[in-house]
């Protein structure tokens, strides 16, 4: 035991540095974001992820926001549980068969005014998976979408620029 820790010491910190984000675009995004949420409800946004059908590459980006480094919640961006508490729908991944009623239920659920925001190439155009016996292909094609976040999967930041897009798009009742 004494050899192993003595080695350890010896070897020192070998981890690799953090990558290079540029903590002033996501500041300036960020108040950017809580300047258009408070502008137009007063409040904050409360956002429902829906997983339509996604590899969950999406999923962990989305969930990046939420982490110590760009701590989504410190610019008036949180996530519910229920469409019924949601003033916006990320959705992600190509809405699969057997996601459409679903989905279609989860977007009558959220009272309007709405924002639906569809995230990653396979909600913007169906990806890989196109329409299928098996897929209804671009969240658009089942329920109306406002805006859209390209990407496989789309960083962390471009989906903060995608909120600002959603948020700062003149009002309309979805």
């Amino acid at each position: 035991m004494i050899r192993i820790l003595k080695q350890s010491l010896g070897i020192g910190v070998i981890t690799e540095a953090a990558p290079g984000i540029e903590d002033e675009e996501l500041e300036r995004l960020g108040v950017e974001v809580l300047r258009h949420v408070h502008a137009r409800l007063g409040r904050s946004l409360s956002i429902r992820q829906v997983d339509a059908g996604s590899c969950n590459g999406c999923e962990l980006e989305i969930h990046a926001l939420s982490n110590p480094y760009y701590d989504l919640e410190r610019f008036g961006l949180h996530f519910v549980a229920s469409p019924r508490h949601a003033d916006a729908l990320l959705i992600t991944g190509p809405v699969s068969r057997h996601m459409e009623t679903a989905l279609r239920r989860t977007w009558q659920a959220t009272p309007v005014p709405k924002i639906i925001i569809a995230a990653g190439t396979c909600a913007c155009d169906g990806g890989e998976f196109g329409v299928s016996y098996a897929s209804c292909g671009a969240v658009e094609n089942v329920i109306p979408v406002d805006v859209k976040i390209p990407g496989c999967p789309p960083a962390p930041l471009d989906l903060l620029r995608g909120l600002l897009a959603a948020l700062a798009a003149p009002r309309k009742l979805s």
